[in-house]
């Protein structure tokens, strides 16, 4: 029976092909989805210009999480600190509310966009980072690689990856989003090929008004992207683009008083500070004798509704490449960037950047000798102008009562103090750029900040070779010499004096080697070793003059290592794994714009799972993060000497008060601020064929708060949730629960622990966010 089945199906199809024409026959195309989602795997993504092109997460010879423009949308990533949620050793502080710089490894880390260093502001506090012309971002622990250039910072950077127009078709996107506390954005993302496979353009712009859950903290910011691709033959692409940004938003330096018992229940010591001579406007050396112990509401944060904050940005990228034969490649990157920002606070802070403009242009050239050799020659200059004016000699946070009325966080400068700076417009006074005598007594008659006007060319010559010596063993080397060329003036002399003003060059070498051997296809081992000399800069990347009215040479001199070794695992298309030991040494730039050495030991592991309904991530680390035999400064040495002890019944005070910039001996103390360990997890899971839910959740080991360990933020949790509505095949919907379990959690409010004893920053409470996407 089974046989004659077959020979009729066999003869039926026999007769059907003689019959049939390719006219007459009617084909069926049938559409599934075998793989429901798209790939988020990390794997997937080029890390491009890190160590050169065509490098993936399995091949690149250090700890890296890639998150493609998918997976940026799957986590609800909007901030640069929001990579925290699935890149380990990520942890941040709040950056006053406003990141501008990613933290990783216990440090600031760089900002670069398509291997460029991007100008941010001020270490940390600068102006808020738009994603709007962002299509991927790489996590890169470590020192920034030779092709790149030596930085500040160097516990690690963040890459992002521009937005390029497509040579096909025409595709779009709209955006829209609204949260509690009146937050609303929207978006819209379309790009067309103006000739196919020729040419094309691509535009995106983002707007944000949104108002916050902290008092007096609301944001507007517009952001303009516009993007052309230009591909004149196989062997040749030009992307160009322009971005202008921008934005109105909050400086919040959180809660002051930071006792255990703030971290620990909401309780807050009350009373104003009084100086010496009486008055309660807020001062260094205040003394708080306490009225009482209030629970003060979470929102009730340090901020005022007549502070300004505002900053503006234009950027244009270029980058060509272009194959000039089977051997050689050749590769062009240009930027420009000009950066104002005004700051005018009504606690005395004032950071105007009055214009800063930095370019950079770097070639290289890559030569394939074979398809095991490649040679890289790079050559890049880089220039940065800065006019900027601060002051930050007058503050006081401790002695603010946050629960009286706004006039207590009010500090009108005295006769006395206004004598010590310079009028820059009617009542905003700023720091001179340098130190004068003008009584001849023969001390500075001035406070200084980092009031500059500076200029510096930094010229790079950089050698990399990559070689794979077998199928299993590869080396990646480099070497790259920088010159920099800096002259800094006082904008801002007194009258009748002569500015002050110094030149400084210097060299800098930086160099790295990398090793790597595949166990496997599926199996790769690394060792890496990084060392460079780095800068240590001001305001705008600019360079401040000392009190002896130099430049300081030790800030060319910043040197930094990494040994590092790891693991990764790639056995096809739904894996993804690596793991990672790591012992740094480097430097952090204290507030006084002084130097101390941190030296950093750790471990990192991540995960990736993938099939067709889900997907899942893990990722844990642990470090130890401590001063290398050197000093460390706090606004205050403890949150008790800000107080007396006429209360001891609340706090037994010292009576030394705050602020009193203390200094701390040289030590291996264990950096304030940072966690010791962090678990974190990300997942995704199709319900049905148009329901998605997801969640993500970290958990954050207790840590000290500030350097003698007297205050300690708590082991805490945060997990968020979410579910997306495909409503059709262009239409979703998503609503996310932000905190769902409503955790009252803590975090630092600025990198390196200098208010680790004066303020904390309270996290969001829970919170709804309803998104509607259409595509088209």
């Amino acid at each position: 029976m089974a046989l004659s089945s077959l020979a009729l199906i066999v003869s039926y199809a026999v007769n059907a092909q003689e019959v049939a024409t390719s006219d007459d026959i009617e084909l069926i195309e049938v559409v599934g989805s075998q793989q429901r989602m798209p790939s988020f795997n990390p794997n997937d993504n080029e890390l491009s210009g890190i160590f050169g092109p065509g490098l993936s997460a399995f091949d690149v010879p250090r700890s890296v999480t890639s998150l493609s423009a998918e997976m940026i949308e799957a986590l609800n990533i909007s901030t640069i600190h929001d990579i925290a949620k699935i890149a380990p050793n990520a942890y941040a502080s709040s950056g006053f509310g406003t990141p501008s710089l990613p933290s990783i490894r216990g440090q600031l880390g760089e900002l670069f966009q398509d291997g460029i260093r991007r100008q941010a502001g001020n270490n940390g506090f600068g102006l808020p980072l738009s994603f709007n012309s962002v299509e991927q971002i790489d996590v890169v622990k470590g020192p920034s690689p030779v092709l790149f250039g030596s930085t500040q910072r160097n516990g690690g950077f963040v890459n992002l990856q521009t937005k390029t127009a497509p040579l096909s078709g025409t595709s779009g996107e709209i955006a829209l989003r609204a949260g509690r506390w009146d937050q609303y954005s929207a978006s819209v993302d379309i790009g067309t090929a103006i000739e196919e496979g020729k040419h094309g353009i691509r535009v995106s712009a983002e707007r944000l008004d949104q108002g916050s859950f902290f008092d007096y903290a609301s944001q507007k910011s517009q952001n303009v992207f516009v993007a052309y691709r230009y591909a004149p033959s196989d062997d040749s692409r030009w992307d160009l683009s322009a971005e202008y940004y921008n934005a109105d938003y909050p400086d919040i330096a959180g809660i002051n008083r930071p006792t255990q018992a703030l971290i620990d229940h909401n309780l807050y010591i009350t009373g104003q500070g009084v100086q010496s001579n009486g008055s309660t406007v807020p001062a260094a050396g205040s003394i708080i004798s306490p009225t009482g112990e209030v629970v003060i509401s979470r929102s009730l944060v340090y901020t005022h509704p007549d502070d300004i904050n505002h900053a503006d940005t234009t950027l244009l990228r270029s980058k060509l490449i272009h194959e000039v034969n089977d051997t050689v490649t050749l590769r062009n990157i240009t930027y420009f960037q000009y950066l104002n920002r005004e700051e005018i606070a009504t606690n005395s802070f004032v950071e105007i950047i009055d214009g800063a403009s930095t370019f950079e242009n770097r070639t290289e050239l890559d030569f394939r000798y074979n398809k095991n050799q490649i040679t890289t020659l790079g050559v890049s200059l880089r220039y940065n102008d800065v006019l900027g004016y601060s002051q930050f000699t007058t503050e006081a946070d401790n002695p603010v009562d946050l629960t009286g009325p706004l006039s207590n966080r009010v500090i009108p400068l005295t006769d006395e103090q206004k004598v010590r700076l310079i009028e820059l417009r009617p009542n905003v006074y700023v720091s001179p750029g340098g130190q004068y005598d003008l009584d001849g007594d023969g001390t500075g008659d001035y406070n200084l900040s980092d009031t500059t006007d500076s200029t510096t060319w930094q010229t790079g010559l950089v050698l990399q070779q990559r070689s794979q010596w077998t199928h299993r063993f590869s080396t990646i080397a480099g070497v790259r010499i920088d010159y920099y060329d800096v002259t800094a003036n006082d904008p801002l002399a007194p009258e009748d004096v002569v500015a002050a003003s110094d030149s400084h060059s210097d060299t800098l070498l930086s160099y790295q080697l990398s090793a790597s051997y595949k166990l496997s296809n599926a199996l790769n081992i690394y060792a890496a070793l990084s060392e460079n000399e780095a800068t240590s800069n001001s305001m705008a990347g600019g360079t401040a003059l000392g009190a002896d009215n130099l430049i300081n040479p030790l800030n060319f001199a910043t040197e930094n290592r990494l040994y590092e070794v790891g693991i990764k695992y790639a056995p096809d298309d739904n894996w993804y794994a690596e793991a990672a030991l790591f012992d740094q040494t480097r430097s952090l730039r204290n507030r006084d714009g002084s130097n101390s050495g941190i030296k950093s030991q750790g471990v990192e592991l991540q995960a990736f799972y993938q099939n067709d309904t889900f997907w899942i991530n893990g990722s844990y680390s642990y470090l130890d993060a401590r001063f290398d035999d050197s000093v460390s400064f706090q606004d205050t040495s403890q949150v008790a000497d800000a107080f007396d002890n006429s209360r001891p019944d609340i706090i037994q005070g010292t009576g030394i008060g705050s602020p009193s910039f203390t200094t701390f001996a040289a030590s291996d103390n264990r950096i304030q601020g940072v966690p010791e360990q962090i678990v974190s997890f990300n997942a995704a899971w199709h319900i049905s064929e148009k329901v998605l839910v997801g969640a993500s959740g970290q958990y954050t080991k207790s840590f000290p708060l500030d350097f003698l360990g007297t205050v300690q933020i708590r082991d805490q949790i945060n997990v968020d949730v979410n579910a997306n509505y495909q409503v059709s095949p262009a239409l979703s919907v998503r609503l996310d629960v932000l905190n769902v379990t409503d955790e009252e959690n803590w975090q630092p409010v600025f990198e390196g622990g200098y208010f680790g004893a004066t303020l904390v920053m309270p996290n969001l409470p829970r919170h709804l966010q309803a998104s509607m996407q259409y595509a088209f």
